[in-house]
């Protein structure tokens, strides 16, 4: 008969009797074993509201900084590409004020990112709870496309005073924002927003998709967390990629967004005739260079600075008070 032995229970503070030494070792693999997650796996214990605010609020700040940074970084490249699209047939674009309206779209840029990975980020975990592990990509789809809208509503005015101060019609935001609103109305400030959302929504699910599920694969044959270049080259390569897919949809936003009073074109699909009547189907990869190039580049800066202010804030959350019921090591 093997020797009785006495354990304390700390959960209880009582005294109980085990039958032997082998079970008790049993008991300890057992809740090894539960303790154990898969490394790729997502948790699916119940989230409280204090972290569904927490991350909302870091989700603002880790997207505001990482906009801002890229938004500055990039921005001659990205006039360049506006340029590109907007001139009409073989015409030469202008390569002076690579800079021109990079104050006021910053003014935009700033609570767009905010928003977008304020909403995203809590939206994401959401949905990973509600999908199966083999669904995550679709978890990942939705909310780029929820945050994508969501955004859109800061996004739109702000990329419609841009572009146009990008193609010399304005040359500061204020004289934009007055002039479109006394010209064309509010509704002047939300031009092209349909083809905004055609562009923008498969971009943002397309994109955020690519670099999650490029994570995942890695994090689980590396079998361990990613550092700041990783994730830079895998938001390089997710943003160049999605920027290739979307330079049709790309060229028709542009088009419409400073097209301005004169009603060029009457739509998404009267766009895309136009063009391709008038300057042949190349003329919808008109700029995609300069676009992938742009979003490559600006992919791997923003996941970049994205993952490493996540990390910052995460390293100084309050060290929550550990419940009586915790056991202690």
């Amino acid at each position: 008969m093997a020797p009785i032995t006495l354990s304390t229970d700390v959960k209880s503070s009582s005294v109980s009797v085990v039958a032997s030494p082998d079970a008790c070792n049993k008991k300890m693999r057992n809740s090894l074993l539960e303790r154990r997650k898969p490394f790729a796996s997502v948790s699916t214990g119940e989230e409280k509201p204090f972290d569904f605010f927490r991350t909302l609020f870091e989700g603002f700040i880790a997207g505001g900084t990482a906009g801002v940074v890229v938004e500055t970084a990039l921005y001659p490249i990205d006039t360049i590409k506006t340029r590109l699209q907007a001139v009409r047939g073989g015409g030469k674009i202008n390569l002076k004020g690579l800079y021109s309206g990079l104050a006021g779209n910053l003014a935009g840029v700033l609570p767009a990112s905010a928003l977008f990975v304020g909403v995203y980020e809590p939206t994401k975990q959401t949905l990973l709870k509600m999908f199966p592990d083999n669904l995550s990509a679709a978890a990942h789809l939705s909310a780029g496309a929820i945050g994508g809208l969501a955004a859109s509503l800061i996004r739109v005015p702000t990329e419609v005073i841009k572009q146009r101060m990008q193609t010399g019609q304005f040359t500061s935001a204020p004289d934009a924002v007055r002039l479109i609103a006394s010209k064309e109305g509010f509704k002047g400030l939300y031009a092209g927003y349909g083809s905004f959302l055609l562009r923008d929504l498969p971009f943002d699910a397309i994109q955020f998709c690519i670099y999650e599920q490029l994570r995942i694969g890695y994090k689980a044959a590396a079998r361990r967390d990613l550092n700041d270049p990783e994730n830079a080259i895998i938001g390089a390569f997710a943003g160049a990629l999605t920027g290739a897919i979307t330079t049709p949809l790309d060229v028709i936003k542009t088009r419409l967004m400073v097209q301005g009073s004169a009603n060029q074109y009457k739509g998404i699909f009267d766009c895309v005739q136009t063009i391709v009547r008038e300057e042949g189907p190349p003329a919808l990869l008109k700029g995609i260079g300069p676009r992938v190039l742009w979003i490559g580049i600006g992919g791997s800066i923003f996941f970049g600075v994205l993952e490493s202010t996540k990390r910052f804030l995460a390293q100084r959350r309050p060290t929550l008070p550990e419940h009586s019921d915790t056991k202690q090591d």
